[in-house]
């Protein structure tokens, strides 16, 4: 465990080469090989897997006075629902500490980056064979797990900062309103362990997670800066440890991965919105448990901050049982399951005749994005949310499908609006979906756009006709939306 009082101190910018498990000086917010239990670094025996629970029972009173101090610093804490700079903290402290096979980070080197840069562009140009849009990839990088870290931080504040935010919210109405006044103070503690906590779990998840990805889209969200395709080369070689592959193929068929994820984020200007906004659609319907919550700040006291550590470890919030909460959650799965089923389709397409592994290694990445990891499971208690495609598998059957009857620009021009993607419905009948006639926008359009122009009259007999139709004739004789069968109006 850590010698520091809180094992808070910030790792070395740039993880340690050739660490084979030694205990690192104290300065550096390390610890032992032995110890990742405890991702606080409190010191042995110190409460189990609750960094809090003897904070102030085994320290020795040389360390009792930074105990306090960091406690108050935690307490003090103004920012937003959640404290980021903590959750850095304990994110690199985390991937410094390794993962729980051993391996421990190390700075990326001129030859990985070099092989990392082959891999990402031979995979465009595989790819540009198996789907009409074109490259996304600005720039290609090789990043260790502690850049990682750095980069995808901004988008999991996007992401968490929502459903914080509730329960920051949640923390100031729990009290009747005439107590309020008088207990400003404490909700104010209440609203800063709030956003300490949660900056401590989600640094620790993001930090496990860290050890698991091996790019920048690994979740099915845009993590990275756009336009920069990105692997993590010991991840890599992690991932294809035990599958008996050649190194080379397992990193060109993550990099078709990668560059797929690019060209679809990139192309699609609407797709990123769309997703992060289903995110909050689905935490705007968190209900926090009142109940809960009011137990924890009545018993509340401020030498115990572990209350509210147990409290965010068992899930103090979870979705409403509305028409309106199902119909979020239905929309969020259903996008990342067409995202995922597309780029599994068009990889596949790409690797089947190149890479010998490619089916061995469809497989096991199938099943990786199935299950889920440690990390995935600690946001899913935080958020009520598993970020995981659950009908991969129906969605790539459907796009394969659509390849086949439409041809490349036929599938890719659904990414045209979210409207004319594929429903959970047609996840269930896919053969309805590729096999009905799609709605012809051109005519529509082409009045449209004459009707922005001002109508441009003719004379013919004793009437007035505008250009491009006859009088009366507009888009409401066809259905909703200009279309013979409204098919672009259903609900979605």
């Amino acid at each position: 465990m850590s010698d520091t009082p809180f094992g808070f101190g910030l790792p070395p910018e740039e993880p340690d080469d050739g660490d084979k498990g030694k205990k690192k000086d104290p300065t550096e917010g390390g610890q032992s090989a032995g110890g990742s239990g405890n991702p606080f670094g409190f010191g042995p025996g110190a409460g189990g897997d609750n960094p809090f629970a003897a904070m102030f029972g085994s320290m020795n009173p040389n360390d009792l006075g930074a105990a306090f101090q960091q406690l108050g610093q935690m307490l003090s804490y103004e920012g937003g629902p959640v404290n980021w700079d903590m959750a850095k903290q304990i994110a690199r402290q985390t991937v410094s500490q390794g993962t729980s096979d051993g391996t421990k980070d190390a700075s990326v080197g001129p030859a990985e980056r070099s092989a990392v840069d082959e891999a990402l562009r031979l995979a465009d140009l595989w790819l540009d064979g198996v789907t009409s849009l074109p490259s996304g990839s600005v720039s290609t990088v090789a990043w260790s797990r502690a850049e990682w870290v750095e980069a995808s931080l901004p988008a999991w504040q996007q992401l968490v900062d929502p459903v914080a935010e509730r329960v920051g919210v949640a923390m100031g109405d729990v009290l009747p309103e005439e107590m309020q006044a008088m207990a400003g103070p404490l909700i104010g503690m209440m609203r800063s362990m709030g956003g300490a906590m949660f900056g401590q779990q989600i640094g620790q998840a993001v930090g496990v997670l860290a050890g698991e990805v091996v790019g920048s889209t690994d979740i099915g969200l845009p993590l990275g800066p756009a336009g920069k395709a990105a692997l993590l080369p010991l991840n890599v070689a992690q991932f294809g440890k035990d599958l008996g592959v050649p190194q080379d193929e397992v990193r060109l068929y993550l990099a078709l991965r990668e560059a797929a994820h690019q060209r679809l984020f990139a192309h699609v200007p609407w797709l990123r919105s769309h997703l992060f906004g289903a995110v909050e659609s689905y935490a705007r319907g968190i209900k926090v448990d009142t109940s809960k919550l009011e137990d924890v700040v009545g018993q509340f006291d401020p030498s115990h901050p572990e209350q509210l550590q147990d409290a965010l470890q068992q899930g103090m919030f979870q979705p409403e049982d509305t028409p309106e909460q199902k119909a979020s959650l239905t929309r969020l799965e259903t996008a990342l399951a067409l995202v995922e089923g597309w780029v599994d389709a068009v990889v596949h397409e790409a690797a089947k005749s190149r890479l010998t592994s490619s089916d061995a290694l469809r497989e096991t990445m199938r099943r990786r994005r199935a299950s889920g990891g440690p990390a995935e499971q600690t946001f899913a208690t935080l958020i009520g949310l598993q970020l995981r495609p659950r009908r991969l598998r129906d969605a790539s059957r459907l796009w394969a499908s659509l390849t086949d009857a439409r041809g490349l620009e036929g599938r890719d021009a659904l990414w045209a609006h979210p409207d004319m993607l594929p429903t959970a419905h047609d996840l269930d009948d896919p053969d309805g979906f590729v096999h009905h006639e799609q709605a012809d926008f051109s005519e529509l359009d082409k009045m449209l756009g004459e009707a922005a122009k001002g109508p441009q009259k003719s004379t013919g007999g004793d009437r007035t006709v505008d250009e491009g139709g006859e009088a009366g004739k507009g888009p409401e004789d066809k259905g909703e939306g200009g279309t013979e069968d409204g098919k672009d109006g259903r609900d979605r």
